[in-house]
């Protein structure tokens, strides 16, 4: 079933094109540049698209594929080159200009009105009408057609603010394919997909394609691209390095260019090693619905990985631990004292912190400078007595942080939101590092961030764990957790299934458990 609607104003899924169109080119960027205050994002770099094709941009944080993007679809306004589309020489005014024009994208950074319903989000601006008013039933029919063509069991009336990160992920898909664009972007559109909701949309990709749809993928997991990519570009620090046929190229070779060097090793080798003392005990948690009876404890310079599948209750754990969810029972001890967390607040007086996988609604303040941020969780460490802001000491702090943390920034001065995925990530860091934190807990800490900033993250974690402070991975990546964690903590319908040792495990017996099964029964002997 297709989008219809009374007025036409939500059209139809396109005919198919004629079949001499598909492999021609739609789209060319040559000698693009684009300059921000400080930063040259874009220096006469170029790229084309065919009609039916995946074109994947791949480049680390920074390298400046969400700003060329960002051209394409009329957010930004090119400072050099030139923008032919359809063989017409076209320069967009705004967004909507583009997606008037056929070109649509999904951007990594949810844009969604989180009061409005699903529906109304998938067609904000384009409702349909009958006269004078919107037709509501229209509206929710073709909202469901969109999602029924993602395979998806989400509901038109749903409010966004009621949804999961993964399904808000699915909902701006939805809404990019209610589009018919001839030009499909797609920024990072699996960053919070599950396994079987990344094979329903890749199968949507390859619809699209054979629909005649030309489709530029930006994405950091390179193992996913071989399903679907027909070719890949990569930059590097705003320039053009290379286009490739995807098959006949390899990962440790787009790798390679991305960062300009060679990437023997996914994982840093640990410096750090668990001690006998328990720093946190966690005995019996519950709340109702959500998970039961969780009890673990962390050690002092240990990496702790939180496993399971999506739903399992790794987060609502952390959550309630860090007091931003309530808990029905159960103990929390921070050493031999026993702790009551009622807020957040608690939580960090004790120096605990919970780094959100959403980090830029839940872990950072966006439109607020860096040197702002990074103070922003202790500000009494940088106020007079008065309660003034000492901004020479504020900025003497904050240059700390972006030294010991490598934050690649033009300025203290930066707004946060200005900077790469993996540099806000770093700030998050960073923010709670000055805060003394004892315990962190990291959830998906890489999701959204290139190799070369993943690989910057691993060894932040390690040396975080070598100074003596208890870290808690939360990741949905099993190699990620094989490669860093000391033992793996495996959730499974809001029960903690089993502690395993992480060096005596395997990917075969971690998911296992986290199915839903006590025993690994044959996997046990593949683990040893």
């Amino acid at each position: 079933m297709q989008p219809s609607s009374s007025d036409g104003r939500a059209s139809a899924r396109r005919p198919d094109p004629p079949p001499a169109l598909l492999g021609t080119e739609v789209l060319r960027l040559d000698q693009v540049t684009k300059q921000f205050p400080g930063v040259r994002a874009l220096d006469q770099v170029c790229f084309d698209l065919k009609r039916g094709e995946v074109h994947a941009v791949c480049g680390e944080n920074g390298a400046g594929k969400s700003t060329l993007m960002k051209i394409v679809s009329g957010q930004y306004q090119p400072d050099g080159g030139s923008i032919t589309y359809k063989g017409e020489t076209r320069r967009f005014a705004n967004s909507l200009d583009a997606e008037r024009a056929g070109i649509a994208i999904i951007h990594q950074e949810l844009n969604l009105i989180p009061h409005l319903s699903v529906a109304e989000n998938i067609f904000l601006a384009r409702e349909p009408t009958r006269g004078w008013f919107i037709d509501r039933a229209a509206l929710r029919r073709n909202a469901q057609a969109c999602l029924d063509r993602l395979g998806v069991d989400i509901q038109p009336d749903a409010l966004v603010k009621n949804l999961s990160v993964a399904q808000c992920q699915m909902v701006e898909i939805a809404k990019a394919l209610s589009l018919n664009a001839e030009i499909l972007i797609m920024d990072e559109p699996t960053s919070s997909l599950t396994e079987s909701e990344t094979a329903l949309l890749f199968q949507v990709i390859h619809d699209l394609k054979r629909d005649g749809v030309g489709i530029v993928y930006i994405s950091h997991r390179l193992d996913e691209m071989a399903a679907i990519v027909d070719r890949v570009t990569v930059l590097r620090d705003g320039r053009y390095v290379s286009t490739q046929a995807f098959a006949a190229t390899s990962i440790d070779d787009i790798v390679s260019r991305m960062v300009g060097r060679s990437l023997d090793e996914k994982f840093p080798e640990r410096t750090s090693t668990p001690t006998e003392e328990t720093l946190l005990s966690v005995r019996n948690l519950s709340r109702a619905g959500v998970f039961q009876n969780v009890s673990f404890e962390l050690k002092r310079g240990e990496i702790l990985g939180f496993s399971g599948l999506m739903g399992a209750g790794r987060t609502e754990v952390a959550r309630a631990i860090f007091g931003a969810d309530p808990l029905d029972s159960g103990s929390i001890h921070l050493g031999e004292t026993a702790l009551s967390i009622k807020s957040p607040r608690d939580a960090i007086e004790h120096g605990i912190a919970y780094l959100s996988e959403d980090r830029k609604s839940h872990g950072l303040a966006v439109k607020m400078s860096v040197v702002q941020n990074l103070t922003l969780a202790n500000m009494g460490a940088v106020s007079g007595r008065f309660g003034f802001i000492d901004f020479k000491a504020e900025a003497e702090a904050a240059q700390t942080y972006i030294d010991m943390l490598s934050i690649r920034t033009p300025s203290a001065h930066q707004v946060a939101k200005l900077l790469s995925g993996g540099n806000q990530q770093k700030i998050v860091i960073g923010k709670w590092l000055f805060r003394q934190s004892r315990i962190l807990f990291f959830d998906e800490p890489t999701r959204g961030i290139d190799v070369g900033a993943k690989f910057a993250i691993y060894q932040l974690l390690d040396r975080l764990a070598a100074q003596g402070i208890g870290v808690v991975l939360i990741s949905s990546e099993l190699p990620e957790i094989l490669g860093l964690t000391d033992r793996v903590a495996v959730f499974h319908a809001g029960r903690l299934q089993t502690v395993l040792t992480t060096r005596d495990t395997n990917q075969e017996e971690i998911m296992h458990y986290a199915s839903g099964y006590s025993r690994p029964s044959t996997l046990g002997a593949a683990a040893q």
